[in-house]
């Protein structure tokens, strides 16, 4: 089918062509929320502008990764392009190597105030979204590991795995997956250290803009038993898991067998016609014959009894999961094991089988960290020290942030609410690479008039309708 064979290349005369058309939304999006003048309001890194302002300094590199670059060297591709300088009416961006040093120019209280500056903007984003949004806010915190190759990275050191280099703080929004902060920290500190900042400070965050109810997250290395009773108290909820410690395992071990209920979890997907035919399990067949050791789940029992940890002075509600596991050998079967799994919360409301599936929905908080990781590159560490590298990752999760505004922004009233809603969830659950190809990668003719820079679209692709629309949201004043 491909059978072109007579192919030459030519330099147009006077058309001004652009891949990353897209490019044009997001910095009508930076304009219209006052993102970039709430950075140079707050930012304050360089003696003189002349001629670059640190909201240029920061959008360049944010931009860079929404079109498609993956390091700082990238830029000079950009800086290059004649077409993309006039998308955005710019005379000369920064080069890789200024931007580098500006990175380094950022002290931790410097980064503190470029994480504020964006929320300040996040809060008016959320003003924008209807009065449901604001029933809960559920708060995801985690820990992730950034590996580097690096010698000579201030502040790097191994972790308890072997891997050199930092580990960073995540703490997101689980129903938007926006970045709150992300804190940088050196590579052998646990993940608990200094979360109970961070979260005390995403809390206030989200009661600021409004949520009528908190919720916060986390895995067994968050329990903050210290934090849970002035938690409690200033009426925020948690679950978090908790180490199957021993005495805990005694007392899910004496729990009487009335006690225990099954846990049925809820199916992946609805099949919407009939079930199809599961394949062969593969892997299945090559533990059998090779006779490796093998788990299966047999069953899931769930339970609950009060429990007041040392360093609490009330007792909470602890939620705990008995796995029925079956040890085999091939087609031998060895001997059956219980493990047990614990949570601890002070949500009364809700069913103990509720409150598992709801501490297992954090995990997609990994898919956040994926993206994080593989999607806008913000964890491959390209500068020198710990504090410049924390500038550059909140920098370029920047690009996520404004990748999940232009979802926010999205209308959802009128004729086709339901179609419009449905929309919107799908740029906000989009893959940052799925993102770049719907709304970032579009060519667009360039034509610069007097007043107006016309983008003028020269493909086409099944989300236009969508670019239009937010295009068009853009267009008015938002909301205070």
């Amino acid at each position: 089918m491909f059978a072109a064979s007579n192919i030459h290349y030519e330099v147009a005369d006077r058309t001004s062509g652009v891949a990353c058309g897209g490019i044009g939304v997001i910095h009508k999006l930076a304009r219209q929320t006052g993102l970039i003048e709430a950075l140079d309001e707050n930012i304050h890194l360089l003696k003189v502008h002349l001629p670059y302002h640190e909201s240029d300094h920061i959008l360049n590199m944010a931009y860079n990764i929404l079109c498609g670059g993956k390091c700082l060297e990238d830029i000079e591709l950009l800086r290059n392009d004649e077409v993309y300088l006039n998308a955005l009416d710019a005379e000369r961006i920064p080069d890789p190597t200024t931007a580098g040093d500006f990175c380094r120019r950022f002290t931790v209280e410097d980064i503190h105030k470029l994480m504020d500056a964006i929320n300040e903007i996040r809060i008016k984003v959320w003003r924008q979204q209807p009065d449901s949004f604001f029933d809960e806010a559920i708060i995801d915190v985690d820990g992730i590991m950034a590996p580097t190759t690096g010698e000579c990275k201030k502040g790097m050191d191994i972790s308890y795995k072997g891997q050199w280099g930092y580990h960073p703080l995540v703490v997101s929004l689980s129903q938007t997956n926006e970045v709150l902060f992300l804190v940088n920290r050196s590579g052998n500190r646990p993940s608990h250290e200094d979360a109970a900042r961070w979260i005390d400070k995403a809390v206030d965050l989200c009661r600021r803009a409004g949520f009528r109810k908190i919720t916060v997250r986390g895995d067994t290395d968050f329990s903050q038993t210290t934090e849970l009773d002035r938690w409690d108290a200033g009426g925020m909820e948690f679950i978090f898991g908790i180490d199957a410690m021993a005495n805990l395992v005694e007392l899910a071990d004496s729990l009487q067998d009335e006690a225990w209920k099954a846990l049925k979890r809820r199916a992946k997907y609805e099949v919407k016609t009939f079930p199809r035919r599961r394949p062969t399990n593969v892997k299945e067949e090559i533990v059998v014959r090779r006779r490796f050791k093998n788990i299966r789940l047999d069953s899931e029992l769930v339970a609950e009894f009060d429990y007041q940890p040392c360093a609490c002075s009330k007792a909470y509600r602890m939620v705990v999961v008995c796995k029925n596991l079956t040890v085999s050998r091939g087609e031998d079967m060895l001997f059956d094991e219980v493990r047990y799994f614990f949570y601890i919360t002070n949500n009364r409301r809700l069913r103990a089988s509720d409150i598992v599936f709801s501490a297992n929905d954090r995990c997609n908080q990994e898919n956040l960290n994926a993206q994080l990781k593989g999607g806008v590159f913000a964890l491959r560490m390209p500068v020198d020290t710990l504090e410049s590298n924390w500038a550059y990752m909140v920098i370029a999760s920047l690009a996520w942030t404004l990748k999940s505004w232009v979802a926010l922004l999205l209308p959802e009233t009128g004729r086709w609410k339901a179609k419009y809603k449905s929309e919107k969830r799908k740029v906000l659950r989009m893959e940052f690479r799925t993102f770049l190809n719907a709304f970032i990668r579009v060519p667009c003719q360039i034509v610069r008039q007097s007043r107006k820079i016309i983008y003028r679209l020269l493909s086409w692709n099944p989300w236009q309708e969508v670019l239009f629309r937010i295009m068009d949201a853009l267009s008015k004043p938002l909301r205070c």
